[in-house]
C-alpha cells in the first residue's frame, strides 16, 4: 500500500452533521447571491457520477476572514468549529486558521477559514495571507456603525489580492443579541444597501447564541462547492458527464487542524 493511500485512509469520516445533502436557502432574498432551491443540476449529475468514481476525491477552497478588531470573527470560527463561545475576547495576532471537512452531494469537501487580524499594525502580514482566496467574508459588528462604515475598505483590501470575479462575497453583521429590535432593523437595511453594492450574500448572526451561524457557514460551503464543481466542469471542455472528471486538490490538508502564524513585522 502507497504512503499515500495510507494517509488518506486513517482520516476519520465526516461528521454526521458536516453532511450536506440539499443547498441551504438563503438569509435575506434581497441580498443573496442567487435564490435557487437547490443545487445546479449539472453539479448533482457530476457528484452522482462521482460514486461510480467519475468526479475526483477531494475539494478546498479558501475562505478569508476580514473586518474591524473586536467585531467578532474568532468568536464566529469557534462557533461553528469548536461550538465554543469564549467571552474573554483576545485579539488574533497574525493570521490563525482552522480546516473544516463537510461532505456535500456525497463528495469530501474542505473549508480553509483564514483568521485575519483587525488591527491596523497587522493589515502587512495578514493581506499577505488574502491571496487566493475564493471566499471573502467581511464581518461587521452590528451595534457599531462604524465597523459597517469600513466594510468597503476591507473588501477593497482583500480583492488587491485576488481577481474580482473569481471570489464569492459574504456580509455578515455579528453580535445580533446584544442589538436591540429597532437599532438592528435600521443597521439591516444599510447593511442590506451595502451588500447589495457589492453583490455580496448578506447575513446576520449571534456567536453567543450560535443563532443563524451553521446555517451561514453551510450556505458559504454549499454555495463554494457549486461554484467550484461547475468551474471543473467548464475546464473539462467538450467532454460529457459520465466520462472522467477528475476534479483535483491537495489531499495533504484533509486533517482537521488549527495553526497558529505569528507576525514576523508589522510589531
Amino acid at each position: 500500500m502507497s504512503t499515500r493511500v495510507s494517509a488518506m485512509s486513517v482520516l476519520p469520516p465526516v461528521r454526521r452533521d458536516r453532511i450536506i445533502a440539499q443547498l441551504p436557502q438563503c438569509y435575506r432574498s434581497e441580498a443573496a447571491l442567487h435564490t435557487k432551491d437547490d443545487f445546479s443540476n449539472k453539479v448533482k449529475t457530476a457528484c452522482q457520477e462521482q460514486r461510480t468514481g467519475t468526479v475526483g476525491r477531494y475539494k478546498i477552497s479558501k475562505v478569508i476572514i476580514v473586518g474591524d478588531l473586536a467585531v467578532g470573527k474568532t468568536c464566529l470560527i469557534n462557533r461553528f468549529c469548536k461550538e465554543a463561545f469564549d467571552k474573554n475576547y483576545k485579539a488574533t495576532i497574525g493570521v490563525d486558521f482552522e480546516m473544516e471537512r463537510f461532505e456535500v452531494l456525497g463528495v469530501p469537501y474542505s473549508l480553509q477559514l483564514w483568521d485575519t487580524a483587525g488591527q491596523e499594525r497587522f493589515k502587512c502580514i495578514a493581506s499577505t495571507y488574502y491571496r487566493g482566496a475564493q471566499v471573502v467574508i467581511i464581518v461587521f459588528d452590528v451595534n457599531d456603525v462604524a465597523s459597517l462604515d469600513h466594510v468597503r475598505q476591507w473588501l477593497e483590501d482583500a480583492l488587491k489580492e485576488n481577481d474580482p470575479t473569481a471570489v464569492q462575497l459574504f456580509l455578515v453583521g455579528t453580535k445580533k443579541d446584544l442589538s436591540s429590535p429597532a437599532h438592528f432593523a435600521q443597521i439591516e437595511q444599510d447593511a442590506i444597501k451595502i451588500a447589495q453594492e457589492m453583490r455580496a450574500e448578506y447575513w446576520a448572526v449571534s456567536s453567543l447564541t450560535g443563532e443563524n451561524v451553521r446555517e451561514f457557514f453551510f450556505r458559504v460551503t454549499s454555495l463554494a462547492f457549486e461554484t467550484n464543481v461547475l468551474a471543473e466542469l467548464e475546464k473539462s471542455g467538450s467532454r460529457q458527464i459520465g466520462n472522467v472528471i477528475k476534479i483535483n486538490s491537495p489531499s495533504n490538508n484533509a486533517c482537521s487542524t488549527s495553526k497558529k502564524k505569528q507576525p514576523a513585522c508589522c510589531q
